[in-house]
């Protein structure tokens, strides 16, 4: 399969509220939750008003059409370690998951938040969720571990300013 990673452009911003759902992890025989959930305000910070000067996405591309999208910001959600750090989303419609995208979408990002000068990325993943052994894949450790989830940092080498 082929695809294309390529920065988020402004029209799209509104489909990162889809892809803040897609990014919800349902366990296996767990009824999921309506798409109404990403209204809430501890789900909204994730999307609402993007485009901001700490804001960063991207997305890729397959056939024309966008497949998937990670994106940075500042805020203090589920996978906040400091004020300093931004917090990572990142989601894939379900074909298109285990085929590499989500490694070429990380690897994107990783490079966009270095190249502005950011010390790190920090996300949450529950621990049934799969993606976290991607994300260790790509550099992220463990750096508070509860019941049901992991926090995770990828600390970044920023290239001299």
């Amino acid at each position: 399969m082929e695809y294309l990673v390529r920065p988020i452009q402004p029209e799209e911003y509104g489909m990162l509220a889809d892809f803040c759902y897609e990014a919800i992890f349902v366990p296996e025989g767990v009824e999921p939750p309506p798409r109404s959930i990403v209204e809430l305000p501890e789900l909204r910070i994730y999307h609402e008003n993007f485009g901001g000067p700490d804001d960063h996405g991207m997305v890729a591309e397959v056939d024309g059409q966008v497949a998937g999208a990670v994106w940075l910001r500042i805020m203090n959600d589920y996978g906040h370690v400091d004020d300093a750090m931004p917090s990572l989303s990142i989601a894939l419609l379900p074909r298109y998951r285990g085929q590499g995208v989500g490694t070429a979408l990380l690897t994107a990002i990783l490079a966009k938040a270095s190249e502005a000068g950011y010390p790190g990325v920090s996300l949450s993943v529950q621990k049934a969720n799969p993606a976290h052994r991607l994300y260790r894949r790509c550099g992220f450790e463990e750096v508070v571990r509860n019941e049901e989830e992991f926090i995770m940092v990828r600390p970044l080498v920023n290239p001299e300013k």
